[in-house]
């Protein structure tokens, strides 16, 4: 019994990120109750019917007041009546940037009775993305010509530094063309490649794979390889750092899914891979998610926000939950974390198939699920 009181901003967002996001929280606040802690819960109304009314997509007081919280827990994002890029830059990575959230950390799990597309051989598959979040080609520097001349200011504000400069580029004879650079700094490598170190140790693993392209893109990727090597060498001694081309690595994990613990990645490969093992994990409805900085943390589930069964009950709430239990980790509750991960893995393995969720063949609503979870949380606190 912590007795501890958490402030957790709320952003449900849109289609099926609501639904999903009131049965988290409704797991969550049980957990609570059971551990002696508490969560004051803010909703905030930003995505694409806030936007669509106001023309704001997240308000100018929003950045300040949340900075007071000690987590955000954000449902899904997106619209087909809004441009894409609107909601997902305005939102996600506005978030991201401002409160350095540098760490991606994606969880790939097998859980019982979720289907895998691949048979692991044997083995658990338990692998988690650490992927960087705030360089890389990302970064949104670049420009387009249909006359073969480039030119576009390079600005950006990081924690660690700021980057000014201009980049000017013609084609002889014009032609179309765009330019879009990749950025890796020294500071932003090394302390990804620490935080996947000190995963890798907490999770008693003997090795790291590094998620590289160096032979073909040798200044950044060589780059990344030397800084996180240097890491390693001088702090963590004992844990082996090995590379993998991200191509060859994609071929390996679909034939050995559970061949790999830890993959450390610059912000392009950790996206293309932790989606790819979301695939190999059973599907988006299970896929976790956070987005990790020295200040206010972010949590959000992998999956869109799926419109065309948005208000139906048919949405999968597992990942909106398991990536609540990654938010409670985070707040210091790693007991609570633990209690809700284990009654997900209790009612996937003892609820009847039409129990379960739609995605899974069952022909359970997104509330019953939800529900199903709290029984068996309640179940497990009093063994």
């Amino acid at each position: 019994m912590t007795g501890k009181s958490f402030r957790v901003a709320v952003i449900p967002g849109d289609g099926i990120g609501v639904e999903v996001t009131a049965q988290a929280k409704k797991v969550v606040s049980a957990t609570a109750g059971i551990f002696g802690f508490s969560i004051d819960w803010t909703d905030y109304p930003f995505g694409a019917d806030h936007y669509l009314s106001t023309g704001e997509v997240l308000s100018e007081s929003f950045l300040d007041e949340v900075k007071g919280f000690d987590a955000l827990l954000l449902g899904a994002i997106g619209d087909p009546r809004v441009k894409p890029g609107i909601l997902e830059r305005g939102i996600l990575l506005t978030l991201r940037f401002a409160f350095d959230q540098y760490v991606n950390l994606r969880p790939a799990k097998a859980f019982p009775k979720v289907p895998l597309p691949v048979d692991p051989g044997g083995a658990r598959l338990d692998t988690v993305v650490v992927r960087e979040n705030t360089e890389d080609f990302y970064m949104g520097i670049g420009g387009v010509s249909l006359e073969g001349r480039v030119e576009f200011p390079v600005a950006c504000r990081r924690a660690a530094y700021a980057l000014d400069g201009k980049v000017s580029a013609e084609t002889d004879p014009p032609v179309p063309m765009a330019v879009q650079l990749g950025i890796a700094t020294k500071p932003g490598i090394e302390r990804i490649a620490r935080y996947a170190g000190l995963l890798a140790r907490k999770r008693g693993e003997t090795r790291v794979t590094l998620v590289t392209k160096s032979n073909a893109l040798p200044q950044i990727y060589g780059f990344w390889e030397e800084v996180a090597e240097a890491v390693f060498a001088s702090e963590f001694p004992g844990l082996v750092l090995e590379k993998a081309n991200v191509d060859a690595l994609c071929y390996h994990l679909v034939r050995k899914p559970a061949a790999y613990g830890v993959l450390l990645c610059p912000n392009m490969f950790g996206d293309i891979v932790s989606d790819l093992l979301a695939g190999l994990s059973g599907g988006l409805g299970m896929a976790a998610g956070a987005d990790i900085g020295p200040g206010l943390s972010m949590f959000e589930p992998v999956h869109g926000s799926a419109p065309d069964i948005a208000g139906q009950g048919k949405a999968n709430p597992l990942a909106a939950i398991l990536t609540a239990s990654m938010m409670l980790d985070h707040l210091g509750e790693t007991e609570a974390a633990r209690a809700v991960e284990k009654a997900v893995e209790v009612f996937l393995a003892e609820s009847p198939r039409e129990d379960l969720p739609v995605e899974l063949g069952g022909r359970a609503s997104t509330e019953e699920v939800g529900l199903g979870v709290i029984r068996w949380l309640e179940g497990i606190s009093k063994e």
